[in-house]
């Protein structure tokens, strides 16, 4: 057993069982969820599969360390990111065919969510073998949830590019998706891509949300202009961040006037290419339509 006498007794306390009514832990991989910040956001069930896995696959073996040091997990943790992977993979699925239980966390959060375990699972399932999700905690709906967006539909985009020109394209491609976006983007770049996403998407209704279920927790909800504002004035802010942005308006169909109204007002500012996509996303438009009819406008029609 890979769990001490003190985590067993505590994860046996808060479920209200005895030890030998846990069923035993069948060979298999096991995606499992952990904090995103507060130790307390971890579930009975992944103590419980934690504590009984042959072999933990960490992110990062440190941060990792201080979840199992708190609940007394002494599981033989070892690293599987995006640096190892290759080599690692061969290694972690020769234990899983030989009927090992291996269980995948990320640094925070629900695995394979912005992180290269989606090979090993991909890998794992090609070969037969069982995987389990153990689910819990999740920066991008926790943020979603204290956003006060519409969450009926939502779209995880990752992480945007960190040039700008390559990261107005990604938000170009994101401008008419029907439902609320949701990014991860690092302090250094927030107030750029918040700006970006101002001229792209249009002045949408937004939220940032930072050091979620953390001591300094923060969500600020506005316009994404208004935000863009704040975060260059109050300079780059610190800890894990998380970018909501609402769906675009539902409109009536734009006429031809209101478009060619919308795109000369762009182009004033913005090249071609940003502002068909700045307008496409604002007015719900296809975007290679609006683009044709910028380049009309600018007489540069092929």
């Amino acid at each position: 057993m890979s769990l001490d006498a003190k985590g067993r007794k505590r994860i046996d306390t808060l479920a209200g069982s005895k030890p030998d009514e846990a069923a035993p832990l069948a060979p298999g991989l096991y995606l499992v969820a952990t904090p995103i910040g507060n130790l307390e956001d971890i579930t009975l069930r992944a103590l419980r599969v934690l504590g009984a896995a042959d072999l933990v696959a960490c992110e990062d073996t440190r941060v990792s360390g201080k979840l199992f040091a708190h609940y007394g997990i002494t599981a033989r943790r070892v690293p599987y990111h995006e640096h190892n992977a290759e080599a690692m993979r061969p290694k972690l699925l020769a234990r899983l065919e030989g009927g090992a239980r291996v269980a995948l966390v990320s640094d925070a959060g629900t695995p394979l969510v912005s992180d290269p375990g989606f090979k090993l699972v991909r890998a794992a399932l090609e070969r037969g073998i069982a995987v389990t999700a153990v689910p819990g905690a999740s920066a991008p709906l926790a943020a979603l949830s204290l956003a006060g967006l519409p969450c009926e539909r939502f779209c995880f985009a990752g992480f945007l590019p960190a040039k700008a020109e390559a990261r107005r394209t990604a938000l170009g491609e994101l401008g008419a998706v029907p439902a609320t976006l949701v990014f991860f983007e690092s302090a250094p770049r927030l107030t750029a891509s918040l700006a970006d996403m101002a001229a792209v998407l249009g002045d949408r209704p937004a939220a940032v949300a930072r050091e979620l279920t953390k001591l300094f927790e923060e969500v600020r909800r506005a316009p994404l202009a208004e935000l863009a504002a704040h975060y260059r004035e109050a300079g780059s802010p610190k800890g894990e961040i998380v970018v909501l942005v609402g769906p675009p308006a539902v409109a009536e169909a734009a006429s031809a006037e209101s478009l060619d109204a919308a795109l000369t007002s762009a182009l004033a500012r913005l090249s071609v290419k940003d502002a068909a996509a700045a307008v496409a996303g604002a007015l719900g438009l296809p975007r290679r339509a609006v683009y044709q009819r910028a380049l009309a406008l600018v007489g540069r029609a092929p």
